[in-house]
């Protein structure tokens, strides 16, 4: 059975240098098309093209392309090669190598960097490598397509369609992803649609809550430990390094991890091993890492909390979810997933609300996001008596009403709008709670989180 023909597309100026990394290429079995420029570079990519194509499989197999061109350059090709052929390993080449330039391409989605004039062997490797990947990809994509499998990004505002836009582009890459956005706002969902649309999709997940374990108990699950590191080291037991080896390792809140682990990460993440607690030894991993904080890191970097080199060893490509304030017209698609989800969970058929009811949610600032809404959602549904949720059923923080008995006293003095209402039912729950604010959160239906952002929001103190 004769070998798969490969195809690459070489856009240079020089045609020089078209010529003889044609020659390197030809002489190892690869088929070659040229432009001279990134727009003939558009225009061949159209005509490789073959008849009913599905892009993902038609030809060139990857792109080597020069940084430095008249006219469109080298990175204003590969944005648009990422946006009409996703996944299509983009090999950039300079005669300036640098490594800002060399960071600039690969943030931007590049395969690879070269410096010109490349080793013919580096060069052959790389492009060999780049086929290898765009391969592996198709077959990926096919074999999800089938299976139907995948994490979905529920909304269609724009804020979302670009989350969306960057999971498809970094997803099959290598390259570390930084999440950031909101508590609530579904950063753990980007990090496993990530890891599905990856290479690594068959190999572990492995989540990390940084913010969730003591830093000494930290370092023990990232990193693990052998046998009688410590009191009560029984037996050897491999950290979540190992456990992900192969695979993807989510570290949540990572904004949390003390500098002395810190320093231990970056130096993981650079030399790709781990050294156990006590060991002597050090254990080679290959994982996949993608981060996420609701912190601002590059202030926590100004005021020395958080270590400036793992920064940007972590933020190669950010993914960043809008919260839900600023994406209400998504309300009615999540108001319908979460009522399918909810109502298989708790065992009840309620599919639909009324306009009173979404009227309600969308008049809300959601401060816990899709978190706060999913729960709110929960308890409509369990107190619901009819086929359709109304307002009624909402907790009195997103209505902006009081408790229910204060809602059939007589009053004098209406509150002049919804706010005022809203206010008073928080100044009359934390006298009823004499200030505790867990016992207050709870009698008005919301989270800790919520309360405190509203009592912020109005000027009210325990005291108050």
């Amino acid at each position: 059975m004769s070998e798969e023909r490969k195809t690459a597309l070489i856009v240079d100026d020089e045609p020089g240098h078209r010529l003889m990394v044609r020659a390197v290429l030809e002489d190892a079995g690869w088929n070659v098309a040229e432009a001279d420029s990134g727009e003939s570079a558009l225009e061949e990519l159209a005509a490789l093209a073959t008849d009913g194509c599905n892009p993902a499989d038609c030809p060139p197999d990857v792109a080597l392309v020069d940084m430095k061109m008249p006219g469109m350059d080298g990175l204003e090709l590969l944005r648009e090669l990422n946006m009409r052929r996703p996944g299509l390993p983009v090999v950039l080449l300079t005669a300036f190598g640098s490594v800002g330039s060399a960071v600039e391409a690969m943030k931007k989605g590049a395969f690879d960097y070269l410096t010109k004039p490349a080793d013919n062997e580096e060069l052959k490797a790389v492009l060999d490598k780049a086929h290898e990947y765009h391969r592996l990809l198709r077959e990926n994509t096919r074999l999800r397509k089938g299976s139907g499998s995948g994490v979905d990004f529920i909304g269609a505002s724009p804020g979302v369609q670009r989350v969306r836009e960057l999971i498809a582009q970094a997803g099959p890459s290598e390259a570390t992803v930084m999440v950031l956005g909101e508590s609530g706002t579904g950063k753990e969902l980007v990090a496993e649609a990530l890891h599905q649309s990856s290479l690594r999709a068959d190999k572990p997940l492995i989540k990390v809550n940084c913010a969730a374990l003591p830093d000494d108990l930290l370092e023990s699950e990232l990193f693990g430990y052998v046998k009688g590191a410590f009191t009560g080291a029984v037996k050897d037991k491999p950290g979540r390094f190992q456990l992900a080896d192969g695979g993807t390792l989510f570290l949540d809140e990572i904004g949390e991890m003390p500098p002395a682990l810190q320093a231990k990460l970056l130096r993981a993440l650079q030399e790709k091993t781990v050294e156990p607690l006590g060991g002597v030894s050090t254990v080679e991993t290959d994982v996949r890492i993608i981060v996420a904080t609701n912190r601002n890191l590059l202030a926590e970097v100004e005021a020395g909390r958080f270590r400036e080199d793992l920064y940007y060893r972590l933020a190669v490509l950010e993914i960043r979810i809008p919260p839900l304030r600023d994406r209400k017209d998504d309300l009615p698609l999540l108001v319908s997933f979460l009522l399918g989800k909810l109502g298989e969970k708790n065992r009840k058929n309620v599919r639909t609300v009324t306009p009173a009811f979404l009227e309600a949610l969308t008049r809300y600032d959601w401060p816990g996001n899709v978190r706060e809404l999913e729960n709110v959602l929960e308890r409509s549904l369990i107190l619901a008596r009819s086929d359709a949720l109304g307002p009624d059923l909402l907790p009195p923080m997103i209505t902006g009403a009081g408790t229910p008995e204060q809602e059939h006293e007589p009053t004098s003095h209406s509150p002049a709008s919804l706010e005022d209402a809203e206010k008073m039912a928080i100044v009359r729950a934390l006298e009823e709670n004499q200030g505790h604010r867990e016992r207050t959160a709870e009698a008005l239906g919301v989270s800790r989180r919520t309360l405190q952002y509203k009592l912020k929001k109005y000027g009210l103190t325990r005291r108050a």
